[in-house]
């Protein structure tokens, strides 16, 4: 049904498997830091007329793949697609970010959820498929939601929050409430990567971008448990080839070793961690993504280089049974000049392929 893989560095470093250098992929790659992105979308018209499109799906999803030589590709999607095919409204207001129609704060509201029918999110799937054969074998092509605590985050909140007053009032004052909201987000979200796997994804990752905002034992008990409960429920193997499953928590540095023991074969860092430090710490139980400070991409071009060889540095070489992703600690800003993002890829590739005695 697929092509063959051409270029299979990504999945072996998740793996934790030898590489003749360190893959590169950026979070929120496709996006709008690139013109062509900016063109395409002022087709569709919005957001989810973008994401909502096959097409256009692809075509956004493909764009940074003809600038930069990335080692893998990831789904052009949203993470509240789920909560939105729960029904609870999904738009996107103009410089305002997302928005629920009905925000999930009241025991009527918490007992109305449940895991939505997969084939509201057909079009999700749809465009994985048609992204996989577009890729042609290039490169492989991830797959990715929300967890479940960040889900829950805008679910009752009603949208972004400076403050997340809502969320934890409503998990401190009442947290069956919060279980049952995240115990039904953890079953969908299975579901869903599931699906995109079956659809062509080859590897998974769960955002989980807001569990930094929770106090030490509330980390463990509203987000880790459930990032678990995902994990332990979705593909490692499908059709004979390995699907490795990435786990990133936005400010968890804290609790490395614990999400270190999640079940994921790779902990994707934000830049506030020390990638050697981390390395020693996780030893060879998971391989690590990241962890680019997304700034540094401001600065001109040669100091882009230099922060890169200092984060491969910082890694170090892999050696068996140690794998490293390249990444940003957090998603590219829409601001980014392009060019920042070529000098990155390049100095990533010929810095570790030296750093391992090559050329």
């Amino acid at each position: 049904m697929f092509a063959p893989l051409h270029n299979d560095t990504f999945l072996r470093a998740c793996l934790r498997q030898p590489t003749d250098h360190t893959p590169v992929w950026l979070m929120r790659q496709a996006g709008r830091y690139l013109p062509e992105y900016r063109a395409t979308r002022e087709k569709a018209g919005s957001f989810m007329g973008l994401a909502t499109n096959t097409d256009y799906a692809t075509e956004v999803t493909l764009q940074p793949l003809e600038r930069f030589p990335l080692d893998a590709a990831i789904l052009f999607s949203d993470i509240l697609t789920v909560p939105d095919a729960m029904g609870l409204g999904l738009s996107f207001q103009q410089g305002e970010g997302p928005k629920f129609a009905r925000a999930v704060r009241d025991e009527v509201a918490v007992a109305a959820l449940a895991v939505p029918d997969m084939d509201k999110l057909r079009y999700v799937f749809d465009a994985v498929t048609s992204i996989r054969r577009a890729l042609n074998g290039r490169v492989p092509l991830i797959g990715f939601s929300g967890s479940p605590w960040t889900l829950a985050c805008y679910m009752v909140e009603g949208g972004g929050s400076d403050d997340y007053r809502l969320v934890k009032s409503l998990m401190y004052s009442r947290p069956d409430l919060m279980h049952r909201i995240l115990d039904v987000n953890a079953r969908a979200v299975a579901a869903y990567l599931n699906a995109q796997i079956e659809a062509g994804a080859q590897a998974v990752m769960v955002f989980d971008s807001w569990g930094g905002v929770l106090a030490d034992g509330a980390f463990q008990k509203f987000s880790l448990a459930y990032s678990r409960q995902v994990l332990a429920e979705v593909k490692t193997e499908h059709e004979g080839a390995r699907i490795p499953r990435i786990l990133f928590t936005k400010g968890g540095g804290l609790w490395l070793d614990e999400i270190a023991g999640s079940g994921a074969d790779v902990v994707g860092l934000d830049w506030t961690m020390n990638l050697g430090q981390a390395r020693a710490r996780v030893g060879d139980r998971v391989a690590l993504q990241g962890n680019l400070d997304p700034n540094v991409l401001f600065a001109p071009p040669e100091v882009v280089r230099a922060e890169a060889r200092a984060v491969l540095d910082s890694f170090g070489v892999p050696a068996a049974g140690h794998g490293h992703v390249f990444n940003l600690g957090h998603g590219i800003s829409q601001f980014t000049p392009p060019e920042s993002v070529a000098a990155l890829v390049d100095e990533v590739h010929s810095h570790s392929r030296r750093l391992r005695g090559g050329r």
